[in-house]
């Protein structure tokens, strides 16, 4: 299966004809938020989202806290996934938005039992915004590393076979791993990931 994962577009209002052409040799679009500024003309970029013509998995960014997504549930290729999954064949996408200032997550840490229990053999890819602590997709530089503990945490204990984050724009195109997982900050341009 090829994903077209992208994070942090802040597009101004619409989604540019180059990442929706990308998305053509995808099965599947996920973005790991931060796909408005400030939330600004949210209504046209969630319509924009439909261009793709496959499922859409979306999680929010800092810059999307507090919008209210129910209204795009009638969008049919388009999945809200923030505290939630999505099973596409065998794959199991978790999805964690929000946040990316906080190295606690008590909600995220509460899902990983929940999450135990009904992995099922799946193969899991987990959406943060929040960068994984301690890898490279969350380290600044005089600044170290500053990112969700509670990511780790959920890294560690539930094993998924990919991670994709964003949030911190100085680190696109980082790729880390911790034990067999791949940690990756796919950056604004999007890439085609093979999984």
């Amino acid at each position: 299966m090829n994903i077209l994962a992208f994070t942090d577009t802040h597009f101004e209002d619409h989604i540019p004809a180059k990442l929706i052409a990308k998305a053509k040799e995808a099965d599947i679009v996920v973005c790991a938020g931060d796909f408005t500024n400030f939330g600004r003309n949210i209504k046209k970029i969630m319509k924009d989202f439909l261009k793709f013509n496959k499922p859409v998995l979306l999680i929010p960014g800092n810059h999307e806290e507090g919008e209210d997504f129910k209204e795009y549930k009638t969008y049919k290729n388009i999945q809200i996934i923030h505290k939630k999954g999505f099973i596409i064949n065998d794959f199991l996408f978790i999805g964690y938005g929000g946040g990316g200032f906080s190295e606690r997550y008590d909600d995220l840490e509460a899902m990983i039992p929940k999450i135990k229990e009904k992995q099922a053999n799946k193969k899991i890819i987990f959406v943060t915004h929040a960068p994984v602590y301690g890898t490279s997709t969350d380290k600044l530089h005089g600044m170290g590393h500053v990112g969700s503990k509670s990511a780790l945490k959920f890294v560690k204990e539930i094993k998924p076979m990919l991670v994709l984050c964003g949030h911190i724009e100085e680190n696109f195109g980082q790729i880390d791993h911790i034990g067999k997982t791949i940690i990756i900050n796919p950056g604004n341009e999007g890439q085609i990931l093979e999984v």
